[in-house]
């Protein structure tokens, strides 16, 4: 019985390793993580970090949503590559690729940056992916707050970043 006790355990650490890897490029949070005081054990740097880059995540999808409403492909293609980038610092994937995806739609080029859309067609996929990216912004905000222990919304509703 303890060997399916084990497994179960290894089973979930394997779990929670597939959703950190799913949520998070690993590399780059673990070259944050290495900017922390090796004394830290609460990591309060990097931890300072990521709040700030939640904070600004948060503002900037505002901003998105903003410009969509006024059909401003040129600032949602800016908009997307300054989140792009600080999602990569992060190492929040899933956000860096749809912001990856708006830049370039927002240039009026398909996803992959190669090719062309028209412009009905860019708003309606940046719609799409501006409502992915919302999404897993929640995800990485929540994984996040687990990670550091803490909980980064601090009563403003910051886990919906559309309001």
């Amino acid at each position: 019985m303890s060997n399916n006790s084990e497994r179960d355990h290894s089973d979930s650490e394997d779990d929670e390793d597939d959703l950190s890897n799913e949520i998070l490029d690993l590399d780059a949070f673990n070259q944050l993580l290495s900017m922390d005081d090796d004394t830290d054990e609460d990591y309060e740097f990097s931890r300072e970090i990521v709040q700030s880059y939640l904070e600004q995540a948060k503002s900037t999808f505002a901003d998105m949503d903003q410009a969509l409403s006024v059909k401003d492909l040129s600032k949602l293609s800016s908009l997307g590559h300054f989140l792009k980038g600080s999602s990569a610092t992060i190492g929040v994937k899933k956000v860096q690729e749809c912001c990856k995806h708006i830049q370039f739609l927002g240039k009026l080029h398909n996803m992959d940056g190669q090719g062309s859309v028209d412009e009905d067609e860019a708003l309606k996929l940046i719609a799409k992916e501006l409502r992915i990216g919302k999404e897993e912004y929640v995800k990485a905000n929540e994984f996040l707050g687990f990670f550091y222990e803490t909980d980064f919304t601090d009563g403003d509703d910051a886990k919906d970043p559309s309001d």
